[in-house]
């Protein structure tokens, strides 16, 4: 089905039920449960599950596949929310035609940088990104604020041409008629469910662009540039050009990151210079190494379980941690809060970084290795392997002797 084999179909089938059922499974606690603080389907947070879902599967068709480190990307990620907003303010508030100046400038921004970029490799590459990454963000502070409203941000305004905007048209970012901030709220017990308009929207997007993406994977493109990664000074050998598939391979991953930056603007008709600074580009590599650079599911594991920690365990505080520990003894309870109180709340950061260290150290293959290892416990696949190993260490076959 779609050019797929039958378990990529199936994957990928479980990923589109996954995704349209997250409102439902990320509140798995009633509402009046202690537990309902580490609920996480709220519309703008499931939202930004799916937008930075897109644009970490992005960067990993770069940096996963192909090795290239790039600390530049949240420069189309800026220049996506920049298209967005100016198609709203000479045009309409609808999304498509903003989503799709989106793609095609952060296509041609991409393929400049990239053009000069990947003229260098290694740490130099980086460097480089990171410069037109910082160059851009600057810019966007002074010489552009023509075009970027500079420290304000670009929004809309009531005096803007806005030539597509009809008497009864929505007066926020919409697709045909249907309002992304619009949502339905559903009760079933002591849940409560909230469907939005906007994350579905976001969510097909994402499935969309996760099955391109697992079709470039599974492609003689995604081969090569798994060769590219393997050896590249060995492929050269052999005649090849590796450049137009690194090339190639960095201005699709630009088009996501401008398709992702688009997406937020469609949350909020409002754009900023700081969605373009090196925080956002270095936010998405932890995104892909967190959930496991060059698989498919580990950068939107990555990118969930770094925006989770935001938005949810951020919110924790010393009151929260009393109302957990009430049934201690005072002294206890005191310690206890007075240990945790710098890994919460503003200290979530500290917790996060933490888990990046135990994750890289003990996962080099991230949360999906961490997945995989769960799994083969559970299945025995595990212990089968290392007894296999061990069998072949205590029984050696015979080396081959040329007499």
């Amino acid at each position: 089905m779609l050019g797929l084999s039958k378990k990529d179909t199936t994957f990928l089938l479980i990923v589109i039920f996954l995704t349209l059922a997250t409102p439902i499974l990320l509140q798995p606690f009633p509402e009046n449960s202690a537990l309902a603080q580490f609920n996480a389907g709220y519309p703008d947070l499931m939202q930004r599950f799916a937008i930075y879902g897109i644009f970490a599967i992005g960067f990993n068709i770069l940096f996963g596949l192909t090795g290239y480190l790039s600390f530049g990307h949240a420069a189309f990620l800026g220049v996506g929310s920049y298209s967005v907003v100016w198609m709203y303010k000479l045009l309409s508030y609808n999304v498509l035609p903003g989503l799709i100046l989106a793609v095609i400038m952060s296509a041609l921004f991409a393929l400049l940088i990239g053009f000069i970029s990947l003229r260098r490799s290694g740490i130099y590459f980086s460097i480089l990104t990171l410069a037109f990454a910082q160059m851009s963000f600057n810019l966007a502070y002074s010489v552009l604020t023509p075009l970027t409203n500079g420290e304000t941000g670009l929004q809309v305004y009531t005096n803007d041409p806005q030539v597509l905007m009809g008497p009864g048209s929505p007066s926020s970012p919409h697709f045909f008629g249907i309002v992304m901030n619009e949502s339905a709220k559903v009760d079933i017990g002591g849940w409560q469910f909230t469907f939005s308009n906007g994350y579905y929207f976001c969510a097909i997007i994402a499935i969309i662009v996760f099955y391109l993406s697992l079709r470039i994977f599974r492609s003689p493109f995604g081969i090569m540039l798994r060769a590219i990664k393997t050896n590249q000074t060995r492929m050269s050998y052999t005649g090849l050009n590796s450049r137009p598939y690194t090339l190639a391979a960095f201005v699709i991953s630009g088009m996501y990151a401008g398709l992702a930056g688009g997406l937020l603007a469609s949350m909020d008709p409002l754009a900023g210079a700081e969605r373009m600074q090196w925080t956002a580009s270095g936010e998405v590599v932890l995104m892909t190494i967190l959930g496991g650079a060059g698989t498919l599911m580990g950068p939107v594991l990555g990118a969930g379980f770094i925006k989770y920690f935001e938005n949810i365990f951020s919110k924790i505080n010393d009151n929260i941690l009393h109302t957990w520990f009430s049934a201690l003894p005072d002294g206890l309870e005191d310690a206890l809060v007075f240990m945790l109180h710098p890994f919460i709340g503003k200290g979530w950061n500290l917790t996060l970084g933490l888990l990046f260290m135990l994750v890289v150290i003990f996962l080099p293959g991230g949360l999906i290795e961490g997945g995989n290892r769960i799994w083969g416990l559970i299945t025995g696949k595990g212990r089968k392997s290392k007894r296999a190993v061990k069998d072949n260490d205590h029984h050696p076959k015979p080396s081959a002797h040329v007499n």
